[in-house]
């Protein structure tokens, strides 16, 4: 009897299909033609049936489906190591999203995405789900790497890299799934940043994209305890109840992170087919957490693995994150029979594929399904001995024992992509080249930045604003609390916008006295009662003062910069890392008043046992300045 002719015959490996049955072969066979898998079994039987223009020996290798990443952002690759050990917010307002504002181009998603699919086709991933901008710069170096992915289009409800606002986004993500849609490698999907980037009519217009073309939506859900106390504070509901008010799970979901989930939303979860996408590496990096990946499984939800971004992990190592995320739920948890190796490979690769909604394409190794493949050498000191006598340690032997390094082979869509390790499809050293370009440029930005107070200060905030450089000012000890009202008539004036507060300052100090100081206050506006009306925050640069002395007063010539404090005061100390710091509390009574046509600031203040008077205006002229010092003096006469 003649025999068939396939493409490629990978045969004598131990093969482990993660088909339904969980079927192992340990002296098994696979039979490629075009880009699908046709048969496979025991050696003896497939090459007593099929032959070959291509034929890879796998002794000593295990022949398992390509694992699958089920969650990063690619081109971040050129982010690695670019800021480390800092908490979720400096790291992504203080770092990630000033560099991503300033280098992010297309030119950066494609040469990072390039960098990216090296990393990954050398760890054995053979499907990646992506989140990024200019996904279709992503898409074009995937392509050319060879690779299988769900590429979403990022969007957020302020500007990015790559739109103005979030109706720019829109529009570019259905461009981008029109061009990419029917792919045979490229599934583009819509990916909405998270919930506290997002509004409800965004996320509206995100899941009718989705659902209009039947493309996933690929979301960060749940990552940090603070998301769901934030969520409990503005909605009144945790982030999944809230997210299903409005329709977003008419979409295919792919949910990443999912650490806080409560029970009740993992159930909603599971109703609606949602995928997860578990990241242990990153959210033990940035301190998010450890989700109850076991709990999820138990539920019934489809979880998969995956790496998060290289600026936050700081690889694409999935082996190393499968064997984290076993090892994370039995000690965490204190259980060790959770996450066995079957549940982790299953995870790595089926359920993966489950979880992103493509287990009809990939994930298992079936008759029918595509060719993607992972060869892994299984001959190295670190994985003997070998025990024949339970079949199922080759899991173990996976998760537990095997590297990266130790991929021999990839396929993907029946094409061989790395053999003995080369990589057939990229020319890895140009890539390296143009990635260290880049890094260049970043580096030079960043050491500019971080020896300037005010760059650093405008990289994180939008409406910092320069203030009067000249600021005249007096202020004269009392020797007992007055009301200022009493003060005001003494004056023969009327009280103009009259406020009574509580201020918390907070001053940073820096080596470079040339750097100035940043002030972090706190002001809690009061009624007369003294209840509390309303709390704002504020964050002023102020530079080295010149100062010049008048008869009872002073005027200070210096850069001042003012704005609302976004942050809270531990983010801004993280970002800025002062020398030391000076902390003053005041109780304020302030007023504004008019004398010759010109309007001075009054302030009575309280701090510790002492009271003080102080009377202050600014302006941008030097003669003004004079003109009002003369006033303050006149003022202060008036007084005594």
């Amino acid at each position: 009897m003649s025999k068939e002719t396939v493409d490629i015959l990978l045969t004598n490996g131990y093969l482990v299909t993660m088909d339904s049955q969980m079927n192992l072969y340990p002296t098994g066979s696979v039979a490629i033609k075009d880009n699908k898998i046709v048969a496979l079994g025991t050696a003896a039987e497939i090459e007593a049936a099929y032959e070959a223009t291509t034929f890879i020996d796998c002794q000593n290798c295990i022949i398992s489906p390509g694992l699958i990443n089920a969650h990063t952002h690619a081109a971040m690759n050129l982010l690695r190591g670019l800021a480390d050990d800092l908490r979720l917010d400096v790291w992504l307002y203080g770092y990630m999203m000033p560099v991503e504002r300033e280098f992010v181009d297309e030119n950066f998603c494609y040469t990072g995405s390039l960098l990216a699919c090296a990393e990954m086709i050398r760890s054995g991933v053979t499907t990646f789900c992506d989140m990024y901008y200019n996904e279709a710069e992503v898409a074009r170096a995937t392509v050319e790497a060879g690779l299988r992915a769900i590429l979403g289009q990022t969007i957020l409800i302020f500007s990015s890299p790559d739109a103005t606002n979030y109706d720019e986004s829109i529009e570019y993500c259905r461009r981008f799934i029109k061009e990419w849609l029917n792919h045979p490698l490229i599934i583009p999907a819509v990916a909405p940043h998270a919930p506290y980037t997002s509004t409800a009519d965004m996320l509206q217009a995100c899941v009718a994209l989705a659902v209009e073309f039947d493309v996933p939506l690929h979301t960060h859900i749940a990552e940090t305890a603070l998301e769901q106390e934030n969520s409990l504070n503005q909605h009144d509901s945790t982030v999944v109840p809230w997210l299903e008010s409005h329709g977003l799970f008419k979409a295919k979901v792919i949910a990443a992170h999912c650490v806080h989930l409560e029970e009740s939303e993992m159930r909603t979860m599971q109703q609606y087919h949602a995928g997860v996408a578990h990241c242990p590496s990153s959210n033990l990096k940035l301190a998010s957490g450890v989700a109850p990946i076991q709990k999820m499984i138990d539920f019934g939800l489809h979880v998969g693995i995956g790496t998060d971004g290289a600026a936050s992990n700081n690889d694409l190592d999935m082996f190393e994150e499968t064997r984290l995320a076993a090892f994370l739920q039995k000690g965490v948890f204190h259980d060790p029979t959770l996450l066995p190796a079957k549940t982790a490979w299953s995870a790595a690769t089926i359920e993966g594929a489950r979880a992103l909604h493509i287990d009809h394409l990939t994930g298992s190794l079936e008759v029918g399904k595509r060719a993607d493949i992972a060869i892994i050498s299984a001959n190295n000191a670190h994985q003997w001995p070998h025990f024949a006598r339970d079949p199922e340690a080759v899991y173990a032997r996976l998760v537990y024992a095997t590297k990266a390094t130790d991929v021999r082979d990839v396929i993907v869509d029946g094409k061989v992509l790395m053999r003995q390790r080369k990589l057939l499809t990229m020319n890895e050293q140009r890539i390296l080249q143009d990635a260290e370009k880049i890094s260049k440029r970043i580096d030079a930005f960043l050491t500019a930045r971080e020896g300037n107070i005010l760059s650093k200060l405008l990289a994180i905030t939008a409406d910092f604003v320069p203030q009067e450089t000249f600021e005249i000012q007096a202020k004269v000890e009392l020797p007992q609390w007055v009301e200022i009202s009493t003060i005001v008539e003494t004056l023969g004036l009327q009280m103009i916008r009259p406020t009574i507060r509580d201020q918390y300052d907070t001053y940073f100090l820096f080596d470079d006295k040339e750097a100035g100081r940043l002030r972090y206050r706190e002001d809690e506006i009061k009624n007369k009662q003294g209840e509390l009306k309303e709390t704002f925050y504020t964050m002023t640069l102020m530079g080295p003062a010149v100062e010049k002395d008048f008869e009872n007063s002073i005027v200070l010539t210096r850069a001042r910069y003012m704005a609302t404090a976004q942050h809270s005061l531990r983010f801004y100390r993280e970002y800025f890392r002062p020398r030391t710091e000076q902390e003053v509390v005041k109780h304020r009574q302030r007023c504004h008043i008019r004398y010759q046509e010109t309007e001075f600031s009054l302030n009575l203040d309280k701090l510790a046992d002492k009271v003080y008077l102080e009377i202050k205006s600014r302006t941008w002229s030097a003669k003004d300045a004079i003109h009002k010092a003369e006033l303050i003096s006149e003022l202060l006469a008036k007084l005594r």
